[in-house]
């Protein structure tokens, strides 16, 4: 029986490795359905490097409607209007976009990767009011809603795992 045990370990540690490797993500068919409409513009992306403060989220202006691939940096290098829910550690990935609000309404928030999202005004953030997952094969990782009165919003992002990430805001019918 103890001879056998070095043979039964090197078994072991042989196949853990393959055992613990990630299963590949899903390959999507060609003619994966198509986007929403409110959604559409995910598909054409403009690079924006987010601020790091909010005086300065001013240049990282996000229009409703239209989608980032926004740069980020380790969040303690982000100055927050106000404290993240969520803020991560020192190896997590932040920033801070502008989005200015001209009609009351519910906007969804889509982001490309898993990272935390805030909407903030006056310092306070605001609730969300619905949750979930983008459609399959969009990229769109996950959807965050609010209920928004016209103004300027801060869209702060923390605790991510990676240094861009997609962003669009839209406002639902």
């Amino acid at each position: 029986m103890l001879r056998s045990l070095p043979a039964l370990a090197l078994c072991a540690f042989l196949v853990t490795p393959a055992c613990a490797q990630e299963s590949p993500a899903p390959k999507c068919p060609e003619d994966a359905a198509p986007l929403p409409a409110e959604l559409s513009a995910w598909t054409a992306p403009k690079p924006l490097t987010a601020a790091t403060r909010p005086e300065d989220a001013g240049k990282a202006e996000i229009a409703v409607g239209a989608a980032v691939k926004a740069q980020l940096v380790h969040t303690p290098e982000v100055t927050y209007a106000a404290r993240p829910t969520k803020p991560g550690g020192g190896v997590a990935y932040g920033g801070l976009l502008h989005v200015a609000i001209a009609e009351a309404g519910t906007y969804r928030v889509a982001l490309g990767n898993a990272s935390w999202v805030d909407v903030v005004k006056g310092g306070e953030k605001i609730e969300s009011v619905g949750h979930g997952g983008g459609p399959a094969c969009s990229g769109i990782r996950k959807i965050v809603n609010y209920s928004l009165q016209k103004g300027d919003y801060f869209v702060q992002l923390s605790a991510g795992a990676e240094a861009q990430t997609g962003v669009l805001v839209v406002k639902l019918p």
